[in-house]
């Protein structure tokens, strides 16, 4: 129950945490990264915490020359080890279990169980470090821009015409000095996925270099036959080893003491890094092409066209065109965000009204927009986030 009490008041976190009408400022694939990715890590963290799961993490028996909770104190704060040329060997009449025999061969030292905990927990930090510097960069631009437009905040439809015309005033006045805010943007989500490769990378040298193989490793075990399979796991993570503890007999002798060891902790792990191999991977891949996307839409005037053909479904044939020839990558990143916190709708007529003043902007004739200083009294922030891109 303890187990179940703490998850709960994370998913009421998350729950509250998410569930609020805020602004998006990233992708899918980003939100996967500090979202999920932390999520999972943090409550793998826990699990392994949790000792009312499988009890004690570690128990040995000994010949009885040193106390049981004092020989399972000293063999989790140091080590455990296993003989890896005893792996494999029919359990029962070769070895009594996988990885243990004679001790004078090389010898596996395991000490990673005692800093799993604090490994997983830096991890789910580590994936939340991106989104927590673009936040920082984009201070709330999106949302202060948006305000009453998006989502279910949309107000009457005379308030929400006024909202619009500031925004747009907003879009015209300020164009092409948002690349400063698209830089910001695309080096935080060229971070997600070095981030991602350097975490594989780190598992496996915590692991003793045998994360990279784990899962292709256990998808081969469990399609060979029950009689002729090793189990990958144990081997990495083994369920039983042993410890040698040394001490001074009645004469002043050294004395060793061997003890059997049961890391039932390792049970939890297994399944835990098992699936950890195949999200990373996961992650790893979608990561990537997210950065292909990116780079398109930076180096690619067609990415972006196609991409703006697909939302602005209100506007004249060229109204496309002319945003694409007139914009910059800043603006375009800028529209693409706005256009994922509104219905399509409100959004086309943003761009109508957007489009129409960048073909007639300079004519007289036609009616003057809100002045940027009247917008500044409606979103206070937008003037100083104006002189910000400037730098």
């Amino acid at each position: 129950m303890t187990v179940f009490g703490m998850v709960s008041a994370v998913a009421g976190f998350v729950k509250v945490r998410f569930l609020v009408d805020k602004a998006m400022i990233d992708n899918m694939i980003f939100r996967t990264h500090y979202r999920v990715t932390s999520a999972i890590l943090f409550l793998c963290c826990i699990i392994v915490t949790a000792n009312n799961l499988i009890g004690d993490p570690i128990q040995c028996i000994n010949d009885r020359g040193v106390p049981g909770h004092v020989i399972n104190t000293y063999c989790w704060i140091t080590y455990t080890f296993t003989l890896p040329h005893e792996q494999g060997k029919l359990i029962g009449t070769e070895t009594a279990h996988p990885g243990l025999g004679n001790e004078n061969q090389e010898r596996r030292y395991h000490s990673y169980y005692q800093w799993v905990p604090f490994v997983l927990f830096f991890q789910g930090v580590v994936f939340y470090v991106p989104h927590w510097f673009w936040k920082n960069w984009e201070q709330g631009k999106i949302r202060m821009i948006s305000e009453g437009l998006r989502g279910l905040l949309i107000g009457e439809k005379a308030e929400r015409e006024h909202r619009q015309n500031r925004l747009v005033q907003y879009l015209v006045e300020t164009m092409h000095q948002h690349n400063t805010y698209a830089f910001g943007y695309f080096l935080c989500e060229a971070l997600n996925f070095v981030n991602v490769i350097v975490n594989i990378v780190m598992t496996d040298k915590f692991l003793g270099g045998a994360f990279m193989n784990y899962g292709t490793d256990v998808v081969r075990f469990s399609n060979m036959n029950q009689e002729n399979r090793t189990d990958p796991m144990v081997a990495v993570f083994p369920r039983v080893t042993k410890c040698t503890f040394h001490k001074f007999g009645p004469s002043g002798s050294i004395q060793r003491h061997d003890a059997l060891c049961i890391l039932a902790l390792n049970i939890l792990n297994e399944k835990i890094y098992i699936f950890l191999w195949f999200w990373f991977i996961i992650l790893a891949i979608l990561s990537g092409l997210a950065i292909v996307y990116s780079a398109a839409v930076i180096l690619l005037p067609s990415t972006r066209e196609t991409i703006l053909k697909r939302r602005f479904r209100f506007g004249a044939p060229n109204a496309v065109d002319t945003i694409i020839r007139k914009t910059q990558v800043g603006d375009f990143l800028l529209l693409h965000l706005l256009g994922q916190n509104m219905n399509l709708l409100v959004f086309g007529e943003i761009l109508d009204e957007f489009v129409r003043r960048l073909n007639f902007g300079s004519n007289s004739n036609l009616p003057s927009a809100p002045s940027t200083i009247e917008m500044s009294n409606m979103y206070p922030e937008i003037e100083k986030i104006g002189k910000e891109t400037e730098t």
